[in-house]
């Protein structure tokens, strides 16, 4: 045989090696998927803590010369596949398929899992406190245009919990089924627009722009329609059959998107985790400094706060903010005692693992 034959043999035998361990990896799962099921107090089928662990010392044993992210990414299905074999997560998400939320979810939970697009974020929040999915994923801020409205809104109504969050590359394609020259109508969600404004403007000065409900829907319309094309996901053009005639069209780079994963289940300690909280304050000078000072003396970051006026009552804020740490930790319980003072309502959304890499 030659050099390259052999080698090409010593792959195939490697490969074999691998699937016999994946499943005797697998046989494990189904033994621990048995457990959960009969042990009372057992741990949730998705345990953001656990998947943490299971990365890290998976990063940790890399010696090259794959790279980290490839062997994450290869895991992370694999764990699709083993909540399969436990019992098949329902995973409800913004829809429909093809949406970025849809797309922020695959990257997260894999394929071997069960997902169910729901018509707006309002559904979402339904389906998880209802009990009909174990998880959803709703997207919560852009660092393009700021936060996502509804999420925060449903946030405020609704009694889930955020487990896990996700950072995800937003990057816009346009795709169509026609060359550029014959594209005439280009259609997507309003926001997308904003985030390719400049591109739009001397790419296709003089083509009919038409705002659509989602990107997926756009992606559908595009399909459909001769000389059309939509600005999407390159998931949205697979699902509906269209090539990516342009990829990266966005005006900003570091377009990211953060999606919250929501559920009945709290998240547990990793030593590396947020907090989000909702607050509103008395309409008095001072009461806002007096509720973030709380924190400050206890030595607790804020990395994110944002205001949303009160639907109930006039001249009443409610303000979103992450902090660092737990809320079983020390220092968070004392700080959020602490502001609860100078608040009329405090609550804690949820505790979950921070989001070391965007996906």
């Amino acid at each position: 045989m030659s050099k390259l034959e052999q080698l090409r043999q010593k792959i195939d035998e490697l490969d074999h090696k691998l699937v016999e361990l994946l499943n005797a990896r697998a046989s494990v799962v189904k033994e621990i998927g048995e457990l959960k099921r009969t042990e009372k107090g057992a741990p949730p089928i998705y345990s953001p803590d656990r998947e943490r662990m299971v990365l890290d010392k998976i990063k940790a044993a890399n010696e090259g010369p794959l790279p980290d992210r490839c062997l994450i990414a290869i895991y992370r299905e694999l764990m699709s596949g083993s909540f399969f074999l436990e019992r098949a997560l329902r995973i409800a998400y913004l829809g429909p398929e093809g949406s970025f939320s849809h797309s922020a979810a695959m990257l997260k939970f894999g394929r071997s899992v069960e997902y169910e697009p729901q018509a707006d974020i309002s559904g979402v929040f339904d389906e998880i406190a209802r009990g009909h999915c174990d998880l959803g994923v709703v997207p919560v801020e852009n660092s393009t245009v700021g936060g996502v409205i509804e999420t925060l809104d449903a946030l405020i109504e609704s009694n889930v919990t955020i487990c896990a969050e996700i950072l995800v590359a937003i990057h816009h394609n346009l795709l169509a089924n026609c060359v550029l020259e014959n594209i005439h109508t280009i259609c997507s969600k309003p926001e997308v627009f904003a985030q390719c404004r400049h591109w739009l403007s001397s790419t296709f000065p003089h083509v009919n722009i038409l705002p659509m409900p989602s990107t997926a829907q756009a992606a559908q319309r595009a399909a459909e329609e001769e000389g059309w094309a939509a600005i999407g996901s390159k998931l949205a053009g697979e699902l509906y059959n269209l090539k990516v005639i342009l990829e990266n069209i966005e005006d900003q780079t570091h377009n990211v998107t953060r999606f919250f994963v929501i559920s009945l289940e709290a998240a547990r300690p990793t030593k590396d985790d947020k907090t989000s909280l909702v607050f509103s304050t008395a309409d008095k000078a001072g009461a806002l400094v007096d509720c973030l000072d709380a924190f400050r003396k206890q030595g607790v970051n804020l990395t994110n706060i944002e205001s949303r006026p009160s639907s109930q009552r006039e001249r009443e804020y409610y303000f979103f903010v992450d902090c660092e740490g737990h809320r079983l930790d020390e220092r968070v319980q004392n700080a959020i005692r602490e502001a609860r003072h100078h608040c009329l309502q405090l609550i804690i959304l949820g505790s979950f693992p921070r989001a070391r890499e965007v996906l």
